[in-house]
């Protein structure tokens, strides 16, 4: 029903309350003399009204005038799934809000108990059925909806660990047959139909991943930036819109958050697993992605997919209908054991030119691999490479042929030198890359960076770079990074004393610069940067890490700083001093 017809219908049910004082022919009014005829029947007389599963944002603003306040205690409840509808109601001066959580603790095995057990067995559970029971539970995540309907559905089952067993391993395809699931099913769909057109994509992305894996919310959005789903705002970053689409998602309650990090940010993110399966209904029905997990497949026949994602399954019996996959513009890849296979076979002369050269994200994040062909300059619409997590020691220097690249992740791999002819990536936004030893006892030594060759200057859409290795890089060298001004973050290792003030230099330079961690050679060197006079006015967060002959002076100037951390200095005097200025402490 429009949202239209549906305020109407609201006012028609309350003028056929009780006194029905003007139920005839108020199918007939219009709006506004209905809106007016229901203002005088409220007027002097207190009331309820409950407005259930609003969606649309300015709904308070459609129908707080059809509602006086005779200041006599009347109540209007409005329940909701978007967190925007409560926000536009801020403007009624008595507004409450109260946001209901997932059941915690006992509460959902106290619910299931209540829904199944109760009269028949006193609200308790069999102890034959508990250890079943309690993995149905667990499944519903704290959900009440999904709790009562499941359990709804094990009430007319018979009380056997045969029965519950079956509906245990087949929980899945009941949520796409049985009609107390199916409702529960049709509900979450609401959420999603509801969202913003450029929403749906980033939401359909989330099926893309395995079930209950919590997604590292900087790579999902780099990921929905490099599939062009995100809109160039003004005086915005794509990942600043971005992360307002994901902000906007979580708020509507359709993803949730997994961690929060010590800084307030938000790392990880999921989405229920029930969302999860109206998600890939929607990728099925849509063609949106291919997702092979096991023997299951949300695409069927000869469908030509663009996205593919590989959760578990024999790359071979994927991949050998040429046909399906000759359009392939993503890949993720989250089978570990076949990863080898698969990159061996996308970069196979035979089928790279024919179904992969149209490759835009390549995602082989945690894949057990040990290198990568010298044909991936051929990709040349590739915009994202992850290689993070695997045992790549280096880089073909046909990486320079990449200049539509935007994301380049190498944290925790093996590469510690990136080729000359990268220069020539101009669209490069993301430099991620070093490498930390585990094994070793806490020390500078124990990460190691990313060293750059002359030339890297040419990178200015660089927002980040992270870690950068400068041991062995010139005066001349280091100047470079007065070309990158575009820096959001900056890692710098092995910094020697002598380049304190050329490094300095350089920062300056840099005014949207809002991370900064500058690294020693070793514990017992020095960082200079007291030269540096006019620090980044929106700097954030600063770490350093070696000795320090004092607090540099320029800190006092940063107003926008939350998070300063010292290791190694040996400082004599107090930094509190300057640092209680800075209100840092």
């Amino acid at each position: 029903m429009p949202e239209e017809a549906a305020i109407k219908e609201h006012h028609q049910e309350i003028l056929r309350g009780k006194e029905r004082t003007y139920s005839s022919g108020i199918d007939e009014m219009d709006e506004q003399t209905l809106t007016t005829k229901l203002r005088d029947y409220l007027l002097k007389k207190r009331y309820v009204v409950i407005f259930d599963d609003v969606w649309k944002v300015d709904f308070w603003g459609d129908i707080q005038y059809a509602l006086p306040d005779d200041e006599n205690r009347s109540r209007v409840v409005i329940t909701t799934r978007n967190m925007d509808v409560p926000n536009f109601c801020k403007i009624s001066p008595s507004f409450r809000v109260h946001e209901l959580q997932r059941l915690r603790d006992d509460n959902p095995w106290k619910l299931f108990c209540k829904k199944v057990f109760q009269p028949d067995c006193a609200g308790q559970c069999p102890p034959h059925l508990e250890q079943l029971s309690r993995k149905i539970v667990d499944k519903c995540e704290g959900l009440p909806l999904a709790i009562v309907a499941i359990a709804g559905l094990l009430k007319t089952k018979n009380k056997t660990t045969v029965e519950w067993q079956k509906l245990h391993d087949s929980l899945s395809s009941e949520m796409d047959s049985n009609l107390n699931l199916t409702s529960i099913m049709k509900i979450l769909s609401l959420s999603y139909f509801d969202l913003p057109y450029h929403l749906k994509s980033c939401f359909l992305y989330f099926g893309m991943h395995p079930e209950d894996y919590s997604i590292r919310c900087s790579r999902l959005i780099r990921q929905w930036i490099a599939e062009g789903f995100v809109n160039q705002k003004k005086d915005k970053t794509l990942e600043e819109v971005a992360l307002e689409y994901l902000t906007e998602q979580i708020h509507r309650n359709l993803v949730q958050v997994s961690w929060v990090d010590f800084k307030g940010r938000i790392r990880t993110c999921r989405i229920h697993d029930l969302l999860r399966k109206v998600v890939l209904k929607k990728m099925e029905s849509s063609f949106f992605c291919h997702v092979v997990d096991g023997n299951e497949s949300t695409l069927k026949g000869d469908i030509v997919t663009r996205r593919l994602s590989i959760v578990n399954n024999s790359c071979t019996s994927v991949l050998q209908d040429a046909d399906q996959v000759s359009q392939v513009r993503i890949i993720l890849n989250f089978n570990i054991d076949q990863s080898q296979t698969l990159l061996n076979y996308i970069f196979n002369p035979g089928t790279l030119a024919k179904n992969f050269k149209l490759l835009k994200l390549l995602d082989f994040e945690d894949a057990p691999i040990d290198s990568i062909h010298e044909d991936i300059g051929n990709l040349f619409h590739l915009r994202y490479l992850s290689l993070r997590n695997t045992q790549v020691k280096e880089l073909p220097r046909s990486i320079g042929k990449l200049v539509n690249l935007e994301t380049l992740d190498l944290k925790q791999s093996f590469v510690s030198e990136i080729p000359a002819e990268s220069r020539r990536l101009h669209k490069l936004r993301h430099l991620l890359g070093y490498n930390s030893d585990l094994t070793m006892h806490f020390c500078i030594a124990r990460m190691k960076g990313i060293k750059l060759k002359k030339g890297f200057g040419s990178l200015k859409s660089l927002q980040n770079l992270y870690e950068l290795d400068v041991n062995e890089m010139g005066d001349e060298v280091i100047e470079e990074l007065g070309k990158l001004t575009q820096l959001r973050r900056l890692g710098i290792r092995h910094l020697r004393s002598e380049y304190g003030r050329i490094l300095g230099g350089c920062i300056e330079k840099m005014n949207h610069l809002e991370s900064l961690e500058v690294t020693a050679t070793s514990e017992d060197d020095m960082i200079d940067l007291e030269s540096m006079s006019s620090p980044p006015q929106f700097l954030q967060r600063l770490y350093l890490n070696g000795r320090l002959r004092k607090l540099p002076e320029w800190i006092k100037k940063l107003e926008n700083l939350t998070i300063t951390r010292i290791s190694w200095s040996k400082l004599e005097d107090d930094p509190l001093k300057i640092l209680k200025i800075c209100q840092t402490y």
